[in-house]
């Protein structure tokens, strides 16, 4: 059996994937979602947090090869793990996620915005927090279900370890990986939700700038996790369509 590592995004935990792992074929894939440092079980002594720590901890607990699956920010953590160790990964599926922002201006407002955002998660009740996140343009379009189990997930986590991740892997801490992604020799399926015009035509760009890299745009918006499980299971099952949305809804 193929084991699919599954790497949430910031403020989620393990437990997002769960509708995506009761799909995956049992008889031929076993899923290990993690929790990344800062979120949901590994939230007790978070210390400093860093892209390479996340790849150290990925790496410790994945098996020796492995499909690796990583939405938002464990999209971007997945990039920094398929560059350390590309012979270790079979297939590389980046869900919502960029490889960083290019424009040294614009990463130092990104970081400087995060940093704020990491001060008042640690100052304001956790759950006008969380509504706060809720209210961004990239979950404006959710059905009710879905901005339900997302807040549902966002509550297994701590707000001081969560502040920490965030100085720590926040957009604006990430160095641009577009050159070095340039490079990488391995199969790469980027997926987008047809409603999330941002990351569309980043992923167009992706795929566009890398050999055997293709793209997806399925049903849904930015929360692709929560929202569109069933076709989500098949394109890291590797029955993907490139450049197409798919046919069917969960």
């Amino acid at each position: 059996m193929e084991t699919i590592v599954l790497l949430h995004g910031f403020g989620g935990t393990r437990r997002a994937w769960d509708g995506v792992r009761e799909r995956l074929d049992s008889e031929r894939y076993t899923a290990l979602a993690l929790d990344l440092p800062g979120h949901g079980e590994d939230a007790a002594n978070p210390g400093p947090i860093t892209f390479a720590g996340c790849v150290e901890r990925v790496l410790a607990a994945a098996p020796p090869r492995f499909v690796l699956g990583g939405y938002s920010l464990g999209g971007r953590v997945a990039m920094h793990v398929a560059l350390a160790a590309p012979e270790r990964i079979s297939r590389l599926v980046l869900i919502s996620a960029s490889p960083g922002i290019e424009d040294p201006a614009e990463r130092a407002a990104r970081r400087a915005s995060d940093r704020r955002l990491a001060d008042e998660l640690e100052r304001i009740p956790f759950e006008q927090f969380i509504e706060r996140w809720r209210s961004q343009p990239l979950f404006a379009d959710e059905p009710p279900s879905v901005a339900e189990l997302a807040r549902a997930d966002q509550r297994r986590n701590r707000p001081r370890a969560l502040a920490q991740a965030l100085r720590g892997l926040g957009a604006g801490e990430m160095e641009p990986l577009w050159e070095p992604l340039a490079g990488l020799a391995l199969p790469l399926t980027f997926v987008a939700g047809e409603r999330d015009e941002k990351y569309i035509a980043l992923g167009r760009r992706l795929a566009g700038s890398l050999a055997g890299a293709r793209l997806v745009i399925l049903p849904g918006g930015h929360g692709l996790v929560l929202e569109e499980p069933a076709g989500l299971a098949r394109v890291l099952e590797g029955l993907e369509q490139p450049d197409a949305a798919w046919p069917f809804r969960s």
